[in-house]
């Protein structure tokens, strides 16, 4: 089966560039694209922001990093491509657009994955030449710091195809999961956005302030979803009687109007105005290179105390390092 070697990564925004940052830090060689060149700056900064948190997160130091190179060319960097990762701007046109051009400059047989948050593979693979080739892996940021990627095919997306890319991300010690069916924003940010809607109503009836909904995120569920998830976590708390004796207790209030999950306040400008300052309030003057430091360093401590209980993400931290030993070991012989 077809071993991915070269990867192209078009698009360079924050999601690009961490696609790029994991690779290459994989000892994967990277080409980036992008029509801007003031990019190239952004990349470079989030390069050495996930070496910094690499250098924190690994046991065994990364001798054989990927080569990186940047261009605003796109038909030189895809022509050898085998794995070309698309991260433009998440509006369907463009991305056709980019496909187009992809398919008239790359060969027949590489692989073309959309880091699309929401748009379903049969909707991105309409007018291609050779829809087959076409897939979503959709990441989450930062990439080089969180394993997690959901990959879904579309109508007419080969499962050879899904196959070779899940076996890549798996070889970079990804957790790549593939969902059999697809569906809008697929399942994390489905997710995601049933929070995200409920926090707005929160902050517009004046129930709580941004900081104190993130406090209670943070101090309180989010730590158990980090290394248990949603069911797991649900099922210790159904007692001895395990997730049944959960849904016999607490089904009946799925029931009551509790939530707004099937309505959205009007983002007008006073809800607007109320989330921005008090996020501006929340963030204290710091920086969004700040935060993002900030946000690597929790990140790489909490992965790490998760290796010590080889649970969740410190499962595939702990067989990465054993990986990264054996290669270092084969090396120095």
């Amino acid at each position: 089966m077809k071993k991915i070697q070269k990867v192209v990564c078009v698009g360079c925004g924050v999601i690009g560039a961490g696609w790029a940052a994991r690779l290459t830090e994989s000892g994967i060689d990277v080409a980036a694209y992008d029509l801007e060149r003031s990019s190239q700056k952004r990349l470079n900064q989030v390069i050495k922001n996930a070496q910094k948190a690499y250098q924190k997160l690994y046991d065994v130091p990364q001798k054989n990093r990927g080569t990186l190179t940047f261009s605003t060319n796109l038909s030189e960097v895809v022509k050898e491509a085998d794995l070309i990762i698309e991260s433009v701007p998440e509006r369907i046109e463009i991305k056709q657009d980019i496909y187009s051009q992809i398919e008239n400059y790359a060969s027949s047989e590489a692989i073309i994955a959309s880091s699309t948050s929401g748009i379903k593979p049969s909707e991105l693979q309409k007018g291609m030449l050779q829809p087959e080739r076409l897939l979503v892996s959709h990441p989450f940021n930062p990439v080089y710091l969180i394993p997690m990627v959901e990959v879904i095919g579309g109508a007419l997306t080969t499962q050879k195809n899904i196959k070779i890319v899940c076996d890549f991300y798996d070889s970079i010690f990804m957790k790549p999961v593939h969902l059999k069916k697809e569906i809008d924003a697929f399942v994390a940010d489905r997710l995601l956005e049933a929070i995200w809607r409920e926090s707005l109503w929160l902050i517009k009836d004046g129930i709580c302030t941004t900081q104190e909904l993130d406090d209670i995120v943070k101090y309180g569920f989010g730590l158990r979803y980090a290394q248990m998830g949603v069911f797991e976590t649900y099922r210790i708390a159904g007692g001895d009687g395990g997730m049944r004796k959960h849904l016999e207790n607490f089904g009946p209030c799925l029931k009551w109007p509790w939530t707004k999950l099937t309505d959205v306040p009007d983002l007008n400008e006073d809800l607007i105005e109320l989330i921005v300052s008090q996020s501006d309030q929340q963030s204290k003057g710091k920086s969004i290179q700040q935060l993002e430091e900030l946000r690597d360093d929790n990140l790489v401590e909490i992965q790490k105390g998760l290796k010590s209980n080889n649970s969740g993400v410190g499962k595939l931290l702990n067989e990465a390092d054993k990986a990264l030993k054996r290669r270092s070991h084969t090396e120095i012989n």
